[in-house]
């Protein structure tokens, strides 16, 4: 949950997946789904890259259109 929204509890996530987190959903929508990391998967956009990404190293940056 977005500190903005009252979120409290820090979850460690590369700043790739984070930009593409927020290039989707709105401070307002993650504060819904709340610690349902089920529900942000299951955005079309946000599982196909999370396909994508898993194949990269540890360490890829890229930028997030």
């Amino acid at each position: 949950m977005p500190k903005s929204k009252k979120g409290r509890a820090t979850v460690p996530v590369h700043p790739v997946c984070h930009k593409t987190i927020h290039a989707h959903f709105t401070n307002a929508e993650l504060a819904r789904c709340g610690e349902d990391i089920d529900a942000i998967l299951a955005h079309e956009a946000v599982s196909k890259f999370v396909r994508w990404v898993k194949k990269k190293p540890p360490d890829f940056h890229s930028p997030v259109r």
